[in-house]
């Protein structure tokens, strides 16, 4: 079993995470700014009230452990969504490298997948306004400072187009995996539930197959 750390466990897609770990009997040290937030109760969650973005506080953290497993976002609602994912997702992988930890596992988003060549999902105008300061910084977080990382070990995985609706679903476990490229179903739709989204990252955490690179998951 692994020993790692999970940044944004309270999340929407923390808790599935969070959920998917323990169930495999992996122990998990939970950050969060605020510990009451985490109610689950389990013999191989440690949950500690630390800033994931002071790169000190997260290497004392997660020195020693098999990875982290981030899935930090400043928050959706948040005015400077865009600044702030720049400005601090750098601090949580320096972070990382700083702690020794051998592997960092990122909850991507789609954006940066084409859906033709040389098109990627956020440049095509069909995402709604609101959401693109969001999509954009995560996605130039990966074009310009992920993909130019080679001193740790690293994945961002790209969820579908539509990441459970934003509601709990259904955990299968059968998905599609590809890496660069917008995988949809025969009717033109990108899905996953968020619960099999959590399947795909920790099936990664269990047995490696991507290295300093990104894949996608959808049905």
């Amino acid at each position: 079993m692994k020993n790692v750390v999970l940044i944004g466990a309270t999340g929407f897609v923390g808790t599935a995470l969070l959920n998917e770990l323990l169930s495999r009997g992996h122990k998990v040290t939970a950050i969060s700014r605020n510990a009451s937030k985490v109610t689950i109760k389990n013999e191989n969650l440690n949950v500690v009230e630390i800033d994931s973005t002071d790169p000190a506080e997260l290497a004392k953290v997660a020195e020693g452990k098999d990875a982290i497993v981030s899935a930090y976002n400043p928050g959706w609602a948040n005015p400077h969504i865009y600044e702030d994912t720049l400005k601090y997702y750098p601090k949580i992988l320096e972070g990382a490298k700083k702690s020794g930890v051998p592997r960092l596992l990122i909850v991507g988003g789609a954006g940066t997948l084409f859906v033709k060549p040389g098109l990627r999902l956020m440049d095509t105008g069909s995402l709604p306004e609101a959401w693109l300061p969001g999509v954009k910084s995560l996605g130039e977080f990966y074009l310009n400072t992920l993909m130019n990382e080679n001193d740790i070990d690293w994945v961002f995985l790209s969820p579908a187009a539509n990441l459970g609706n934003l509601k709990p679903g259904v955990r299968t476990g059968k998905f599609r995996v590809g890496k660069d490229d917008l995988l949809v179903d025969e009717k033109g739709d990108s899905f996953i539930s968020v619960e099999d989204y959590a399947v795909a990252m920790i099936d990664e955490l269990e047995t490696p197959k991507h290295h300093k690179e990104r894949f996608t998951v959808a049905y």
